[in-house]
């Protein structure tokens, strides 16, 4: 027998015996269920985002703009108390400026280049944040864009969501294998399903009156956590 003859039929016995160990488990009876969970958590802060937006014939010119803009809403931030470390850049673009037409269909002359320095806030001071968001939709080189509440403990509260999720998949098995007349057996895996944690509310505010002393913003009384996980258990008769 050759030895390319040898290495099939050792290859054939190999995949038989693991199909034949495989058999048994898959004719085995299960229930599979997927648990759900989630838990409310106070806010620890906000972030509010919002992006310095220029125009201009060349790249340095827009560039150049977009830098005088961010350092005059720096000062203005920094003016109402907040601090220089809690403002940070998350994105800045330039590109070029796509074509407008007005109603007529007619093409409006713009600039060439459009730059877009993104910024993050964070402020901790929940109850003044209105008052924050106002001062930011004050100033003219500022577009608001959104508002985000957060935790500083996500992986808390991620964790006590799949808990509550572990809970919640165990008693649905338990009720599929009473309502069945059959015995829950042993837990043969588990599955994550993912986990996140979120605000109840984002707000979105791109204009306002530049005189605007305040927003009306209530921080939420808590922020939520939700995870889900799949379980498998084999089931048994009574």
């Amino acid at each position: 027998m050759t030895r390319f003859a040898l290495s099939l039929v050792a290859a054939s016995c190999i995949a038989a015996s693991v199909a034949q160990a495989q058999e048994p488990l898959a004719r085995r009876p299960s229930v599979i269920v997927t648990g759900t969970g989630e838990v409310q958590l106070k806010p620890d802060f906000a972030r509010l985002h919002a992006s310095v937006v220029t125009q201009g014939e060349t790249v340095q010119q827009t560039v150049d703009a977009n830098r005088s803009a961010t350092e005059r809403v720096l000062a203005r931030l920094q003016a109402v108390g907040v601090k220089r470390e809690d403002i940070q850049t998350t994105n800045l673009q330039v590109s070029q400026t796509p074509p407008r037409v007005d109603r007529e269909g007619r093409e409006v002359r713009v600039p060439r280049f459009t730059a877009t320095h993104q910024l993050r806030v964070t402020s901790r001071d929940l109850e003044g944040v209105g008052k924050l968001a106002g001062e930011m939709l004050s100033v003219g080189d500022l577009t608001f864009q959104a508002l985000v509440w957060g935790l500083d403990r996500q992986d808390e509260g991620r964790d006590e969501a799949r808990r509550a999720a572990v809970r919640d998949a165990q008693r649905q098995a338990e009720v599929y294998t009473s309502a069945a007349e059959v015995r829950l057996g042993r837990l043969v895996e588990i599955r994550d399903a993912g986990a996140h944690a979120y605000g109840d509310a984002e707000a979105a505010m791109r204009a306002a009156a530049p005189s605007a002393p305040g927003v009306p913003v209530v921080p939420p009384a808590s922020v939520r956590a939700s995870a889900s996980v799949q379980m498998v258990w084999e089931i048994e008769p009574r």
